[in-house]
């Protein structure tokens, strides 16, 4: 494991080195969230809940996911260029795992990315609106770990994608739709208390739901006991699921490999 911490690590560094994209990166987040927010805030206009959900609600759900989006974001077309290149077959000789070499890079830069992205920003945020604060610390520690679990639901779908870059020439276009579902299903951009009944019902049983809006829920109270339990429980029953279909593909395309050049 201490090789896949030094993974983890020097990627945090690497991104450290690049200063323009960290001025940027809080720049941008930042603007991202003020606009956001003013056109939540013109939606509501003077109404103090819609549906029974506060402004406050809704600028805490898309402060949340907007954060959380930004350190979940990582190279998703790596393995696709590995493979074009032919340095795939250089990863094998190593005596360390790929793909959880993989996650420590990705969790490496996504732990950068929370850190000098969107903290700063969010500091920049509050003073702008006033936020829900966490229903509780016990919820509060909950919520991270619902935010780990998360994490590994989004890479793992991702991962199951990469890996179709055995059979297709290019998963671009795969993962532009994926990113479409994700940012609806998931409560990204728009929360799903918003959402039709029907499409609730069918959202809660795929694990966009799992990825931004279970940990939000958590952090504001709308899931605690036997159903906070349920919701963690929920999660770790997809990255189960994930993980089996992520390793099938992974272990069929590594078969099929077929490196030409010279």
């Amino acid at each position: 494991m201490r090789a896949y911490l030094e993974f983890a690590i020097k990627k945090f560094q690497d991104k450290m080195a690049y200063r323009l994209d960290f001025f940027m990166g809080i720049v941008n987040t930042a603007i991202t969230i003020l606009v956001y927010l003013c056109i939540y805030r013109a939606l509501y206009g003077n109404a103090a809940d819609v549906d029974g959900i506060s402004y406050s609600m809704v600028a805490t759900n898309f402060v949340i996911t907007l954060g959380l989006s930004n350190a979940f974001h990582y190279n998703e077309m790596f393995l696709q260029d590995k493979i074009r290149d032919g340095s795939i077959t250089n990863e094998f000789l190593k005596p360390v795992s790929f793909i959880l070499r993989l996650l420590s890079e990705n969790i490496g830069e996504g732990a950068f990315k929370i850190i000098f992205h969107f903290l700063p920003a969010l500091g920049i945020t509050i003073l702008y609106t006033k936020l829900c604060p966490p229903e509780s610390v016990l919820g509060l520690f909950a919520m991270f770990l619902s935010v780990v679990l998360g994490y590994l639901i989004l890479w793992l779908i991702s991962f199951i994608i990469q890996t179709w870059s055995f059979w297709l020439f290019s998963v671009w276009g795969i993962i532009t739709i994926k990113n479409v579902f994700v940012s609806i299903l998931s409560g990204s951009l728009l929360p799903l208390w918003f959402m039709p009944e029907a499409l609730r019902g069918i959202i809660s049983v795929t694990p966009f739901e799992s990825i931004y809006f279970t940990p939000v829920r958590i952090y504001l109270g709308e899931l605690e006991g036997m159903e906070l339990l349920w919701a963690l429980a929920v999660q770790i029953m997809w990255i189960a699921v994930l993980g089996l279909i992520a390793n099938a593909f992974w272990k069929k395309g590594v078969k099929k490999l077929v490196v030409q050049g010279g």
